[in-house]
């Protein structure tokens, strides 16, 4: 194989019979180049076996074809949580469909984030996604500073000094019907076990709990009300709590699925049966929500749409520089099965 020669962009351009740079052009998809001649090129590309080089490519177009998608999180929660399974299967599709690489990374500590916004703000990407976020992080800013394009997922909570890309779910909303759904079938002393504050999604959903119970008339005493971080373990722990705290409940609206699995757990464990005794309504509509025992009614957020519409803004939207800021909310529906 050493004396095989690797074709070379003139050795293409030659039995194409064009010049040099207009298999530049081809390659880089510009449409200056004539129907013709394009197939022309790649019909030599494909005779040649011809395999453009990426570096000397990213050189001239400044391009890496490289998108990163961060997750501020420890690695046990990326896999633990079907949110993320999700967000990193419509992201990769759309990726996909553009010929863009994705890289994922987590984080798990500050100097972590700190080296990885010096990557990001290096122009290694050509733009970058952003979940999980919680209050007063700094990256956003700094990659608008750098020019790097950023689209988040969620609505920021936090004051910011440059317009954001962003793509949120209805927490409000969602978290308002299935709260909605306690009330209507009759139960009274509702509680929830609402998500961390210092991230968009918790406050949202809390809120939509609060108005529903607002509008049902409805007490909501501190006591009805504990915090989880979205994770199975805290789910155990809030639903322990609640039980001490309001031992008269008879519905809990959770923020998340995998705490909704955990309460159900400890529900049983304390002899109360579901939902005769205690209802239950989880959020996310996982895959486990189904095969739960009973099964868990739940609000579906379209977390893969959600991903994929996040991709697609900033390919087609930030790196190209089409628009100063784009905003989209995503509508949820709750599934209702025998918890509630």
């Amino acid at each position: 194989m050493s004396g095989v020669r690797r074709p070379t962009l003139e050795m293409v351009a030659t039995r194409a019979g064009v010049g040099r740079g207009t298999v530049s052009r081809v390659i880089n998809g510009s449409d200056q180049v004539s129907p013709a001649t394009r197939e022309a090129v790649r019909d030599a590309i494909a005779e040649l076996g011809y395999v453009p080089n990426h570096a000397a490519r990213t050189l001239v177009t400044r391009r890496t074809d490289t998108v990163a998608l961060v997750v501020p999180e420890p690695n046990d929660r990326l896999f633990a949580q079907p949110f993320f399974a999700h967000i990193v299967r419509g992201v990769s599709a759309t990726l996909n469909e553009r010929d863009l690489q994705l890289l994922l990374t987590t984080v798990r500590s500050p100097d972590e984030y700190g080296r990885l916004g010096d990557y990001l703000t290096a122009h290694h990407v050509d733009g970058v996604l952003l979940v999980s976020l919680h209050a007063d992080d700094p990256l956003p800013d700094r990659l608008a500073e750098a020019g790097v394009p950023c689209v988040i997922g969620g609505r920021p909570s936090w004051q910011t000094h440059h317009p954001i890309h962003y793509v949120d779910i209805d927490n409000v909303g969602g978290a308002r019907t299935a709260t909605r759904r306690l009330v209507e079938t009759g139960r009274h002393c509702i509680a929830t076990v609402a998500g961390p504050p210092d991230m968009v999604a918790g406050e949202d959903r809390l809120e939509g709990y609060l108005k529903a119970m607002r509008e049902s008339g409805l007490p909501t005493p501190p006591t009805q009300i504990v915090r989880g971080d979205f994770s199975y373990e805290s789910g155990d722990a809030a639903m322990r709590g609640l039980l001490e705290s309001a031992p008269d409940l008879d519905a809990v609206f959770v923020a998340s699925d995998p705490m909704a699995l955990a309460a159900m757990r400890v529900l049983r464990g304390s002899g109360r049966r579901i939902p005769e005794d205690v209802a239950v309504i989880g959020y996310d509509n996982s895959s486990f929500a189904s095969h739960s025992d009973p099964p868990l009614s739940s609000v579906h957020q379209p977390t893969e749409r959600m991903g994929g519409e996040m991709a697609r803004i900033l390919a087609d939207v930030a790196i190209p520089g089409e628009a100063d800021f784009s905003e989209q909310v995503l509508d949820t529906h709750l599934v209702i099965r025998e918890s509630g």
